[in-house]
């Protein structure tokens, strides 16, 4: 082999490598991409069972039933359509009727949402960018001026 062939085969060797690393690298993030969706956006939606996702909107008015422990079941809206929430787990002190939440989880057998995480506005002025930019595009939420 002459020194340009061996400079070209090193070439050649470290760029699939580098192919390698990048194809491996998305395939894993793919893997672990929860996308975000609002309860009006699940119509459209074609979700696979068990397929993780994250829910974000408005916890409804009156919807917040409390079970046994630390189990607790509500809806999530977007002022179009409403979504029934079960979580078992610790609520975040701010969750409440009325304000932003984003859940992750995914769908039972029986339609209703399953998480496993729920996450709450921290102060009064803080809604998740996702949900307040659809809630805005919908006209439901409104920013608080001070």
């Amino acid at each position: 082999m002459t020194r340009k062939q061996k400079r070209l085969s090193v070439i050649a060797g470290a760029l699939v490598f580098l192919g390698a690393a990048t194809a491996l690298t998305f395939y894993a993030l793919g893997q672990k991409a929860s996308y975000f969706y609002m309860p009006g956006d699940l119509q459209a939606a074609t979700l696979q069972p068990g397929q993780r996702i994250r829910l974000g909107g408005l916890v409804e008015n009156g919807s917040i039933v409390r079970g046994q422990g630390t189990q607790v079941e509500f809806g999530v809206t977007d002022s179009e359509k409403t979504v029934k929430v079960r979580y078992t787990g610790i609520l975040p002190d701010l969750f409440r009727e009325g304000q932003g939440v984003i859940t992750e989880g995914s769908f039972g057998t029986d339609g209703e949402f399953v998480a496993d995480s729920v996450l709450a506005k921290h102060d009064e002025n803080y809604m998740p960018k996702e949900v307040a930019d659809s809630l805005k595009a919908k006209g439901v939420w409104q920013e608080t001026t001070q």
